[in-house]
């Protein structure tokens, strides 16, 4: 049985923010099954980060999102279920309108959504969003 070989993918992570809290959901897919992670994915050709930002929240949410700034870049190497070199773009958002409630508009991709306080943190975390944490990064505006 051959493997596939190892991919690079380029993925865009939102830290959508509602004061000290961060919205998170559990993977259900194959890489990072079980693990919390933000809303996101994978960058389309010739897509800007902040666009694929939007798209990404609003497919797997149905959230609308404002206020984009990047926070920072992870380099992630996976190996299961299959070599991955993930370079996940980590940018920052607020709700457009604070009354939205997230939608799981992906149950096959996720268990649900939810907002964890940034300082208490559900585990086990996706690999980028644990490079963030142990790198002592915040993504919580400094005012």
């Amino acid at each position: 049985m051959m493997s596939s070989p190892p991919e690079q993918v380029v993925g865009v992570g939102v830290f959508l923010l509602k004061g000290t809290k961060v919205l998170l959901g559990r993977r259900r897919t194959a890489v990072g099954f079980g693990t919390f992670a933000l809303p996101g994915g994978h960058l389309e050709f010739g897509e800007s980060f902040e666009g694929c930002a939007v798209r990404e929240v609003k497919e797997e949410t149905g959230l609308d999102i404002t206020g984009m700034e990047l926070v920072t870049v992870t380099n992630n190497v996976l190996s299961e279920p299959k070599s991955v070199q993930l370079i996940a773009v980590l940018l920052r958002a607020v709700l457009s309108d604070s009354d939205q409630t997230p939608i799981n508009l992906e149950p096959e991709k996720c268990d649900g959504w939810d907002w964890y306080d940034w300082d208490h943190l559900p585990r086990p975390l996706f690999p980028p969003l644990e490079t963030v944490v142990l790198r002592g990064i915040n993504p919580l505006p400094a005012n």
